[in-house]
This record gives structure tokens, C-alpha cells and sequence, in this order.
């Protein structure tokens, strides 16, 4: 019966998904730019004291800034001309030029502070994100890891929340300081002259225009950008962690032209995004120049002839105005150069809180039992379940499992064994039916007691980065150090641990592959020996280590499973032959039950299974 991992999968997916049509769908653009904006601005609020400081910092450099031209200005009236040639007032030159110095080197310190401002800002409001999106993806149901590409979740947390940083840090304080310079400088405008200031304002309509089309050109694609991103990381992540079977099978080749197509189609997509990104800053510097050279032509016409009734114009009121428009037009030309990073961050932030307002894994346990109330009665009754609507993997599933027996399933591959125990730890829930322990349904045990009260054993072990010992303590953090070495000795570790040049502190390199995958296996069952679990649960637990380990191994587990719930999953049928009872799965149902003799007796389903087993025909 073939199996396939939508059928009956694994209880802990902690490899690499592949993406392609079964992946998450790639959105064209942000569905919703302003409300992703606001989640944005919310986070940034929460410092708000370094958020008022930088925003008081920008507001005091933008108001230098402005007092510049006006300054200027007051200097040039300093100098006059007339019939009788050139007449300086030095004193008030000389005053005028000390306040300029003192404005500008306040202001160049006032930009410094507010850089820092920004930095501290930025990374706060990053390092708050990172936190909750960790601790998101660390609730999220397993359903969701087994749908989305790894890599994919690894970019948000890296590339799309770095994006933002880089937004933060600069975007803030530029679009403040552009309000409050847009409206300064049409205010000193109108202060000055009216007449130039209307003239100042021609090039507006022509700069909204052109930056309201471009954007609907660069939106969709820097969203792609992030999305092949992420895609381009999954594969990376694949192939580093799958590189012994790529070999194995000589699909280097394939795997390369794979990360090729994706990085080509990057690369398309980028040079896109950065073509369209990059043609918003020129053109809003030649709408700002052509605006230029209009004031000063009207101005120069001004200083000429009156107009409408306002006498003309002096050089220093012109030469103010000319300033202030060129300060009116930058803000303008600074978001423009800002607006490719600024839509790369909302694109990054879209991805990014679509992950932390997914649901998170379900928990409405409410019964006050501890784990030291649980002694290990389970009934599964009348129990359906399918990972895909429509495609049932358990129908009608029925056991009871009294305290302290020892159960073996066993059945063809995909017949549903392993789902089993995906259900009774709730790493899926099922659609119809009931599960209960000591006659309480498992929806209502909080999953942190029922988790606690089970420990499992998996075929694909898993280890951490950080000592043997802090590995095998995974299973009970407050253990002694006599209780961790009882634990390895009991699961026949401590030979090897000991042969190890730092034994129990021998540093594993990630996912322990410096050691055999009969070692990892035997750190794992340690670690469900110091757990002392109420119900122990075993999968394939042996699968990996020589024969003669395994029946060290065996005995071990029987003193281990005395007086404890045990479920085993096998397909190596010896190993479960002295089970209180063997239930025999076929197509999701209950095909037979019974013990290892009376099971040989029926010549059923089990008795085939043994036979071709025996036979050296692969199950």
C-alpha cells in the first residue's frame, strides 16, 4: 500500500518542505498596504520615548535648516549697491555670517544625535519583531510547518525583518523631516513673495502625477523580489540539508539548474524592481531643477517689473526663495530615492505579520489534572481523521489501551500508524470521534500536561547544537547528574559517551551528525529514559542501531515500559513480539487485534505481513 506524506506523516517534520505548485501562493502586490503600514507604526510606538527624541531631534534640524536660507539672505542685505559703488556693512555681515556658523555646526550635531536616534530606534523596533515572530513560528500547528517551505519562514525572519530595519532607520526621520520642511518652506516662500511662491508651486501636479504612475510599475515587483527570495533561500536550505541524498543520487546537476531557474528569474525581477526604483529619483530631479529654473527666471523677471501690483523684487528675496524652493522640491526628491526601500520594507512587513497573525496552535485545555494525575488509560473511539479534506487516512479507528500495557501497531506503510500518535499528542486534531486519558478527552488537558505526561522516541532523531548531556537533559531540565548518567547507562549511551575526549560535554555539531545515526538513536532514548514519561511512545526506536545493541536496547525497554503505557510502532515485527496486544492497521481501520500467537493463528493480515517479513520480502 504506497504511502505519501500527506497521508501519514511524520510526528515532528523537521526537514526542509519543497515548495513549487504546493507552496504558499505568490501575491502580485501588498493586499493591504495601509493596514500593514499601521501594524508597522504600531510596533514602532512601542518606543515611543526614543520615537518623541528623534522626532524632536529631526524637528530642531529641520528648523536649521530652514533658518539657512533666510540667513543668507540677511547677509546679502549686508551688501549693497548703488550710484556710488559697493557699500558693506561689515558688523552686520560679520553677525549674520557667526550665526550662520553656529546654526550649521548645531545642525551637523543635531544630525548626528538623530542618527543615532534612528539606529537605536530601528533596531529596537526590529529586535522586538524578531522576538515575536520567533515566538509565533515556536506556536505555530504543526500543519503550518508541514505546508510552508523552511526557507521561506527563515527569509521573513531574516531578509523581509532587515528590509524593515533599513526603512526604519532612515524613512522615520526623512518623511517627518519632509513634512516639516514642505510646510517651512512654503510658509518662508510666502513670507517672501506670493508671486514666486504660486510660480514654485507649477511643478507640484506634474511631480504627483509621475510618481503615482511609477509606483504602480515598481510595487508588484519588489513584492516578487521578496517572494523569489525566499523561494531562492528554501532551495539553499534544501540542498544543504538533503546534500547526502543529492549525492547519492548524482542530482547535483539537477539541483544546480534548479537554484539557477530561481536565481534567473531573481535576477529579472530584480534588475526590474531596481530599473523602475532607480528612475523615481531622476525624475523627480529634473521636475525639481526644471521648478528651479522657473523661479528663477520669474524672479529675475520680478526684480524688473512689478506685477498685479507688488513692487518688484529684491536679489535677497529671490535669492531666499530660490533656497526655500530647492528645500521645498528635496524632501520630494529624498522620498522618490526612498520609495523602492520603503516598498520593499511594507512588501517584507506584509510577509511578515502574515506569519504572526496566523492561527497559532489551538489550546482550550481546561482541566486542572497534572501529569502526576495521569496514569496512562487511553481509548481512542470511533475516530476519523485526513490531512487533506476529502482523503481520510483513519476511519472509524477504535482501541482502548489500559495503564501499564504495552501496545505494538503495526500495518503497510501508510495504513495510518504513525497518525496515531500524531492524534493522542494533539500534533494534529482529528475531525470526528474522541480521545480521552483516564476518561478525559485530550482537547481538555492543556497540551503542556499532556505533552509532559508523553515521551517519544522517533526514527529520525533529533539533536541540538550543545552538549550530549544538555541533549539528553532536553527530557527533564532539572535532572542530576546521576540521573542523567543512569538515564544513558540504562540506554546502553554511556559506552560510547565515555570513549568520547569530553564525554557527557562533547559539544554535537548540528543535528549531531558527527555521530552515527545508531548514537544519535541511543542519545534519544536516554533522553525519553530521564523524561519518565506516563506514556512512552516508540517509533521505529531501534531501526537504526545493530542487532546486538538492539537487544541491550530491548531489555533496557523492558524496565523502562513496566508499569507504563507504552505504544510501539515497527515495522521489524521481531522486536514486538512479547506486546500485550498487536493491532494490526489496514486502510485506516482496525483490521486485527490480538497477540503475536493468536495473530499467527488467524492467518490474516498480520500473518501475511510476518510471513513475507520473514520471508526477506520487503513490507
Amino acid at each position: 500500500m504506497a504511502e505519501n506524506r500527506t497521508q501519514d506523516r511524520p510526528m515532528v517534520q523537521m526537514g526542509p518542505r519543497r515548495g513549487g505548485p504546493g507552496g504558499p501562493m505568490v501575491r502580485e502586490k501588498p493586499k493591504h498596504m495601509k493596514a500593514t503600514i499601521g501594524k508597522l507604526f504600531r510596533y514602532i510606538g512601542k518606543n515611543r520615548y526614543l520615537l518623541i527624541a528623534l522626532l524632536v531631534i529631526v524637528t530642531l534640524v529641520a528648523a536649521l535648516t530652514l533658518a539657512g536660507p533666510a540667513l543668507q539672505a540677511e547677509a546679502i542685505r549686508a551688501i549693497t549697491i548703488d550710484s556710488e559703488g559697493v557699500h558693506v556693512d561689515f558688523q552686520r555681515l560679520f553677525v549674520v555670517v557667526a550665526i550662520m556658523a553656529v546654526v550649521y555646526a548645531v545642525s551637523s550635531l543635531l544630525t548626528y544625535l538623530q542618527g543615532i536616534a534612528a539606529a537605536k530606534l530601528s533596531q529596537n523596533t526590529v529586535c522586538t519583531m524578531r522576538n515575536d515572530l520567533f515566538a509565533k513560528i515556536s506556536y505555530l500547528p504543526i500543519r503550518y510547518t508541514d505546508t510552508h517551505r523552511h526557507g521561506d519562514i527563515m527569509s521573513r525572519m531574516t531578509n523581509d525583518v532587515e528590509n524593515i530595519s533599513n526603512s526604519v532607520s532612515q524613512s522615520i526621520a526623512s518623511l517627518f523631516s519632509a513634512v516639516i520642511t514642505l510646510i517651512g518652506s512654503f510658509v518662508m516662500m510666502l513670507y517672501y513673495s506670493p508671486v514666486l511662491t504660486v510660480v514654485a508651486m507649477i511643478t507640484i501636479p506634474l511631480t504627483v502625477l509621475v510618481s503615482t504612475n511609477l509606483s504602480k510599475f515598481m510595487r508588484k515587483y519588489f513584492v516578487e523580489q521578496q517572494k523569489l527570495l525566499g523561494q531562492l533561500n528554501g532551495h539553499i536550505e534544501e540542498a544543504v540539508t538533503g546534500y547526502k541524498t543529492v549525492m547519492a543520487y548524482g542530482k547535483e546537476a539537477s539541483s544546480v539548474e534548479e537554484f539557477s531557474k530561481i536565481a534567473e528569474k531573481y535576477r529579472k525581477v530584480g534588475i526590474k524592481a531596481n530599473i523602475w526604483g532607480g528612475v523615481m529619483g531622476p525624475c523627480m530631479n529634473m521636475i525639481g531643477n526644471l521648478g528651479y529654473l522657473i523661479v528663477a527666471a520669474v524672479g529675475g523677471y520680478l526684480s524688473l517689473y512689478s506685477v498685479l501690483g507688488f513692487a518688484p523684487i529684491g536679489i535677497p528675496a529671490i535669492q531666499a526663495v530660490l533656497q526655500y524652493s530647492k528645500q521645498f522640491t528635496r524632501p520630494i526628491n529624498e522620498i522618490a530615492n526612498q520609495y523602492a526601500q520603503i516598498l520593499t520594507a511594507i512588501a517584507g512587513a506584509e510577509r511578515v505579520f502574515e506569519i504572526m497573525e496566523s492561527p497559532s496552535e489551538p489550546d482550550n485545555g481546561k482541566h486542572p489534572i497534572s501529569v502526576d494525575d495521569i496514569r496512562g488509560d487511553i481509548n481512542f473511539k470511533d475516530m476519523y481523521f485526513s490531512y487533506k479534506e476529502g482523503e481520510p487516512v483513519l476511519k472509524g479507528f477504535n482501541l482502548k489501551v489500559e495503564r501499564g500495557q504495552k501496545i505494538a501497531i503495526v500495518g503497510a506503510t501508510g495504513s495510518g500508524k504513525t497518525t496515531v500518535v500524531n492524534l493522542l499528542t494533539r500534533f494534529y486534531d482529528i475531525d470526528s470521534g474522541a480521545i480521552t486519558i483516564d476518561g478525559i478527552n485530550i482537547n481538555d488537558i492543556p497540551k503542556n500536561t499532556l505533552r509532559r505526561a508523553i515521551a517519544i522516541v522517533l526514527q529520525d532523531t533529533v539533536l541540538f547544537s550543545d552538549t550530549i548531556a544538555a541533549n539528553i537533559r532536553y527530557g527533564k531540565l532539572d535532572a542530576t547528574e546521576e540521573e542523567l548518567r543512569r538515564a544513558a547507562a540504562t540506554a546502553h549511551a554511556d559506552v560510547f559517551i565515555e570513549r568520547l575526549p569530553d564525554g557527557y560535554e562533547t559539544v554535537l555539531s548540528e543535528s549531531g551528525s558527527d555521530l552515527s545515526q545508531g548514537q544519535r538513536q541511543l542519545l534519544s532514548i536516554a533522553r525519553a529514559v530521564l523524561a519518565d514519561p506516563k506514556i512512552l511512545i516508540l517509533d521505529e526506536a531501534t531501526s537504526s542501531v545493530d542487532t546486538r545493541t538492539e537487544m541491550h536496547i530491548q531489555s533496557a525497554m523492558v524496565a523502562l515500559m513496566k508499569n507504563r503505557t507504552s505504544l510501539i510502532i515497527a515495522h521489524r515485527l521481531s522486536t514486538i513480539r512479547d506486546a500485550d496486544k498487536i493491532v494490526v492497521l489496514d486502510g485506516g481501520v482496525v483490521a486485527e487485534v490480538g497477540s503475536h500467537e493468536e495473530l499467527l493463528k488467524k492467518e490474516g493480515a498480520y500473518y501475511r505481513l510476518y510471513k513475507n517479513q520473514y520471508a526477506g520480502i520487503a513490507t
